[in-house]
């Protein structure tokens, strides 16, 4: 007898997309810690039925992205600069690694993507430079033949998005980072794990301490009696590095 299953009622690429959609919106600062989000106000905004916004508000609850809220609907989870510390912690682990193995198979980074990451850090797009500095990481990632690096770096990579989205969500990103970065493809290209290994892990820390310090600076402000009560989500920063 063939076994029974249940029908489908939405199709799992509604959902993903819904997913995306409110990830990228919470990554970004457009929707700001601490907001509260309701099924029928996410369903009316991106035209979609409550179902795919029910089962996406799910999947975003399960990675920790947002909360329950008192009386209905959900709030955006706030952002632990303790809790970015760790993820880092596990990021840099992986991005050293990474760093050593694609240093073994001499890997050149393709110069347009340092340009393109140059290019973003002038400008004022916040999206632009963090899919820049993901792209550098993930490139190295793909390059050390471990597909287990990108699978795990994925899921920290989504949290340290949405820190550096609120970080860098008024200023600029200074150019500096870029220069750390062609350091360690310089160092992986010449086949040097040693110093990949090394610059990354500097690298990794130097953004870990400066988005702590500055996410840690946000969050005072917000929570202060004198902040400006019209935007207290999105305070002004002075300008920060990534990661």
């Amino acid at each position: 007898m063939p076994a029974q299953l249940v029908s489908i009622e939405v199709a799992p690429d509604l959902v993903d997309q819904v997913y995306r959609a409110l990830l990228g919106a919470i990554s970004s600062g457009e929707l700001a810690p601490g907001e509260r989000l309701t099924q029928e106000d996410i369903a009316q905004r991106l035209a979609v039925s409550r179902q795919p916004v029910l089962q996406a508000l799910r999947l975003l609850k399960k990675d920790g992205f947002v909360h329950d809220a008192p009386g209905r609907g959900v709030l955006v989870a706030p952002l632990d600069p303790d809790w970015m510390r760790k993820v880092y912690q596990v990021r840099g682990a992986l991005d050293v690694l990474a760093a050593r193995l694609a240093a073994a198979e001499r890997f050149r980074i393709d110069p347009k993507l340092m340009e393109r990451g140059r290019r973003a850090a002038r400008g004022r797009n916040v999206e632009a430079m963090i899919d820049a500095d993901m792209a550098f990481h993930q490139v190295i990632y793909a390059a050390s033949g471990n597909p287990l690096i990108a699978q795990s770096a994925d899921q920290h990579w989504r949290h340290l998005r949405r820190a550096m989205g609120a970080v860098l969500q008024a200023e600029p990103q200074r150019e500096s980072l870029w220069d750390e970065h062609e350091a360690i493809a310089a160092a992986i290209a010449a086949g040097d794990a040693g110093e990949a290994a090394r610059l990354s892990e500097e690298h990794v820390a130097r953004a870990s301490e400066a988005l702590g310090r500055r996410l840690a600076e946000q969050l005072a402000r917000a929570a202060s009696p004198a902040s400006a009560p019209s935007s207290p989500s999105h305070p002004r920063t002075t300008q920060g590095d990534t990661a």
